[in-house]
Order: structure tokens, then sequence, then C-alpha cells
């Protein structure tokens, strides 16, 4: 099981606002960290993947839990 550093809820928030608080909740944290990110915005099935592609994160898991999307994403050193 990966241990969970953090968790972001970004629940009820629209695009760009759940990658906006990734990227500054990934800043605060160790490298190596794991951020579990919840979100229910159709467009962070994109969004929050490309996110980590371009930063460098790796996106360990991404699954849905009913209505929310949940993203597990290690920061990158």
């Amino acid at each position: 099981m990966t241990q969970i550093a953090d968790t972001l809820d970004a629940t009820g928030l629209l695009c760009p606002l759940p990658v906006l608080k990734a990227r500054k909740r990934l800043k605060a944290m160790e490298t190596g960290g794991v951020l579990r990110v919840l979100a229910d915005d159709p467009a962070a099935i994109i969004d929050i993947p490309h996110f980590c592609v371009e930063a460098g994160h790796d996106l360990l898991d991404q699954t849905d839990e009913g209505s929310v999307q949940v993203y597990m994403i290690r920061k990158a050193g």
C-alpha cells in the first residue's frame, strides 16, 4: 500500500483550480511524497494526468469512487 503524505479535496472546484491547488500542495511536500487528490470536475480526467507529465510527477493511480475521481501523485525530485 502506498503511504499517502497528504490529501487534497478539490471536489466542487472547476478547471483549472484542482491542478493549481495540487501544484501548490506538491510544492510544499518532500520529494517522493504521495498526494491523494479528490476531484469531481470532468476536465480533471485530462488536466491532472497532463499536469503530471508536464511537471515530471508520477501519476501512480487514477480511479473513480462513485462520482469522485481519485488521483495518487508522487512528487518528483
